[in-house]
């Protein structure tokens, strides 16, 4: 299946996960800092739904900073009856508007890396297929604005351990396929899950941010 086809059919997936969370869940903080579960279902839904010109005046109201408005918009979605919101997930799931600077590789691990956002801090094991994975895992390491900076994994050789697939050269770090998207995608929490001598290179990196 194309791109597209599976950005949809994870969009489906994540409907139903945030349909099947209580109350305490959907208030557990998620992977993302500035968000709850419940705020990660109000930022999936806001990029499919919000408009620039409401971007805009919200990064005015947060004095420039696009994460700051990215936030303040979640937010905001978020507070709207969740049943509504994963109804909009559903409606809209084959909908694949412009996704500046990251494109429709952008949109497929918008929906892995946010649904893992919330399920690993839930302790569920809720996840989207190794072909989804291997695929992000493909464009994760060339850098991507805004989540991944260029050198993040300089120098280090990743080599998941459920499936085919390997990258880099120098210092080996091994783990899952989620966990190794998940860590190089600035997922601190990720990390545990990796082994090999190239893990302490990461984690300072992710923790460093760079």
């Amino acid at each position: 299946m194309d791109i597209q086809s599976r950005t949809a059919a994870n969009r489906l997936l994540l409907a139903d996960f945030f349909d099947g969370l209580d109350g305490a869940q959907l208030g557990t903080r998620s992977l993302c800092e500035d968000w709850t579960v419940r705020g990660v279902l109000g930022h999936l839904v806001a990029t499919m739904t919000g408009s620039l010109g409401g971007l805009l005046l919200d990064v005015v109201r947060a004095k420039g900073s696009i994460n700051g408005a990215n936030a303040a918009m979640a937010r905001r979605t978020a507070e709207r009856p969740v049943s509504e919101l994963t109804s909009i997930l559903r409606k809209q799931a084959d909908g694949h508007g412009k996704a500046p600077g990251v494109g429709p590789m952008g949109q497929l691990a918008d929906g892995c890396l946010h649904l893992r956002d919330c399920a690993r801090p839930l302790g569920l094991d809720t996840d989207v297929s190794p072909d989804d994975w291997r695929r992000v895992l493909d464009w994760l390491p060339h850098g991507v604005p805004g989540l991944v900076p260029k050198r993040r994994v300089d120098g280090l050789a990743l080599r998941a351990t459920d499936q085919e697939w390997r990258w880099g050269s120098g210092a080996d770090v091994a783990g899952p396929s989620e966990a190794l998207a998940m860590a190089v995608a600035g997922r601190p929490d990720a990390l545990r899950d990796l082994t090999g001598p190239g893990v302490t290179v990461l984690r300072g990196r992710v923790q460093g941010r760079r």
